[in-house]
């Protein structure tokens, strides 16, 4: 049997040539010519990082994006960045700037398509590519056109099964789609969002995924967790859901929270990308701490249907912190794995 493989969620820092250092969705510092160089060599340095730490599928690490959702949005017709408006986002958790959608949305052509096929060319490795889910992205969006959340998420999964086709032909093994609205509104996951991403998912052929976690390790992520009490149970009603869904792999959060392990049972005959990196801390762990939340994992999931992640995305944290983390998550994967008798 083999062994326990990694990968990250998606993001990881910029160098500080590129981007302001532990700030999370910094505008870039380059512009013009010396900007689009410096993504490409932004890209081969997180590679490279995750190549040397032992991380088995590898990211670009969303080098070529301030944002995660309106880094794709911006190739998107019918969203007008000139007209922005603050938001509540995530059930007004905090406020953001956001763009309006002020006609029919629509796919003008591949977004991030250059991006994967230069990554792919830059790593032998497996290669996994983030795109925003459209949940998330319906959360992320100010609304003058649809005034309807289900009917803009359709339409938006329309245009990243577009996206994801062209990203999959350019070289991506595995496309994940982040949904961190997934546990927030919970009626609408059921209602909406699993069938809205597995419009998005439709008719792939590669390794699909989607992550959903409990944010960066940013305050407003911090205060909102110190209210959801001694068990995070959101995951309960969505893993269900997702179990039944045609989505091969599901992203969660695991190190250091307070969701109840034992949830992931719901996830019977996925593969489970256990979070065993907590990036809302600096503390970095040790290969003995991420092999013992695997080893919880595998009382509940086949060994086999396991992979080590990181919690979240690692965008506002040192870049040498991060890199620790990345070498302590591959550290205790061969740890666990080698105890398991893995080959």
């Amino acid at each position: 049997m083999a062994r326990i493989k990694t990968t990250i969620v998606g993001s990881l820092p910029k160098p500080s040539w590129l981007a302001k250092p532990e700030v999370l969705w910094a505008p870039w510092q380059l512009e013009g010519e010396r900007l689009a160089e410096g993504k490409r060599d932004a890209v081969r340095t997180v590679l490279k990082m995750q190549e040397q730490a032992g991380i088995d599928i590898v990211g670009d690490g969303e080098q070529t994006r301030v944002h995660f959702v309106h880094g794709f949005l911006q190739g998107v017709a019918g969203v007008d960045f000139n007209k922005l408006k603050r938001i509540g986002i995530r059930a007004d958790r905090y406020e953001a700037d956001c763009p309006t959608v002020v006609a029919p949305v629509s796919w003008r052509a591949p977004v991030h398509a250059d991006d994967v096929k230069f990554a792919r060319a830059n790593t032998l490795h497996k290669f996994k590519f983030t795109l925003p889910g459209p949940m998330t992205m319906v959360d992320t969006l100010a609304d003058d056109y649809y005034k309807d959340r289900s009917k803009l998420a359709f339409a938006l999964a329309d245009i990243l099964n577009a996206e994801a086709k062209a990203l999959e032909a350019a070289g991506a093994d595995t496309i994940q789609f982040d949904e961190p609205a997934f546990n927030v509104y919970l009626e609408e996951v059921r209602d909406w969002g699993v069938a809205a991403l597995e419009r998005a998912a439709a008719g792939l052929k590669c390794t699909t995924a989607v992550h959903i976690c409990y944010g960066y390790g940013i305050k407003a992520n911090d205060d909102w967790k110190k209210t959801l009490g001694g068990q995070w149970r959101q995951y309960e009603s969505t893993f269900p859901l997702l179990a039944k869904s045609s989505v091969k792999q599901v992203s969660l959060e695991c190190a250091n929270s307070r969701v109840p392990i034992d949830l992931i049972s719901l996830l019977k005959g996925k593969d489970v990308l256990v979070g065993a990196i907590d990036v809302a801390s600096n503390v970095v762990e040790t290969p003995q701490q991420v092999a013992a939340t695997l080893r919880e994992a595998m009382k509940y999931i086949p060994v086999e249907n396991i992979h080590g992640c990181t919690n979240c995305g690692m965008a506002p944290m040192a870049r040498p912190i991060a890199e620790a983390k990345l070498q302590a998550l591959a550290a205790g994967a061969r740890l666990l794995s080698a105890e398991s008798g893995l080959s």
